[in-house]
């Protein structure tokens, strides 16, 4: 076999490996407030800026927005959100925080340190994740379309 194609040389691997622990680790901190860690994406989004468009969101998201509309549906449902039409743009559907959308940001602010606890190490500590940052940027920027 072709050193090339064994599954421990491949950074496509690591990095899907890493995704799907991470997003596993996130599941216990928000399961509790009704959250899926792409609810928690969304929320995180509005909260840097409310009342945006689903295709901003969609975009910030590195999503399509036929991804994200049916999400964003059933957070309406949960009543941490609304759609409405846009003022300047009718055909485009603006997303809202409610009060319990906005309240969440509140009850959520320990998770981001949760998370970086679990992931302290001798390689990933606050003097490497601005280097770390830098480089997943440079891959995100690369393969985005």
């Amino acid at each position: 076999m072709k050193d090339n194609l064994k599954l421990d040389n491949q950074l496509c691997f690591r990095l899907y490996s890493a995704s799907r622990l991470l997003t596993q680790a996130y599941h216990p901190l928000l399961s509790g407030f009704g959250l899926t860690y792409s609810q928690y994406l969304v929320l995180m989004v509005l909260w840097e800026r409310d009342a945006q468009p689903v295709n901003t969101i969609a975009q910030r998201l590195y999503l399509e927005t036929n991804t994200v509309t049916p999400m964003l549906q059933r957070m309406e449902k949960e009543g941490l959100l609304t759609r409405g039409r846009g003022k300047e743009d009718a055909r485009q559907v603006v997303v809202t925080l409610t009060e319990k959308g906005s309240d969440l940001e509140n009850k959520l602010t320990c998770v981001p340190d949760e998370i970086g606890g679990m992931l302290v190490c001798e390689s990933l500590n606050e003097e490497t994740v601005p280097g770390l940052f830098k480089t997943l940027d440079e891959i995100i920027c690369r393969l985005k379309h």
